[in-house]
């Protein structure tokens, strides 16, 4: 795989990180409460819905780039308990960023 096509793969498996990252987000700290205090569960509904979908995108692109940066196991597993940590995302997405600033250094 040439460098700019690993570049937007890895662009794009970082903002779906981040979007993944700001549902869980939503889902925790605005949808529970709403469905709990506020006897609102459509909340839960629709933003889990949305999180599940992201959550499944970022799986995805994360077994993308693993075979395309030759990634091991490990870090997969990594990525994947990244997913169901709170802020997990956004602390996996530094390392990311990191790798991506030396593609555009290439």
């Amino acid at each position: 795989m040439e460098i700019e096509n690993k570049k937007k793969l890895l662009h794009r498996f970082r903002m779906v990180g981040i979007a993944e990252g700001i549902s869980f987000l939503v889902l925790l700290l605005i949808a529970m409460p709403l469905k709990y205090f506020m006897d609102f569960p459509m909340a839960v509904k629709v933003t889990g819905w949305i999180h599940g979908a992201l959550f499944v995108a970022f799986i995805y692109f994360a077994f993308e780039v693993m075979g395309a940066f030759n990634k091991n196991f490990g870090w997969f597993i990594k990525a994947f308990i990244a997913a169901f940590v709170p802020l997990g995302t956004f602390i996996f997405d530094r390392q990311l960023k990191k790798e991506e600033a030396a593609l555009a250094g290439q």
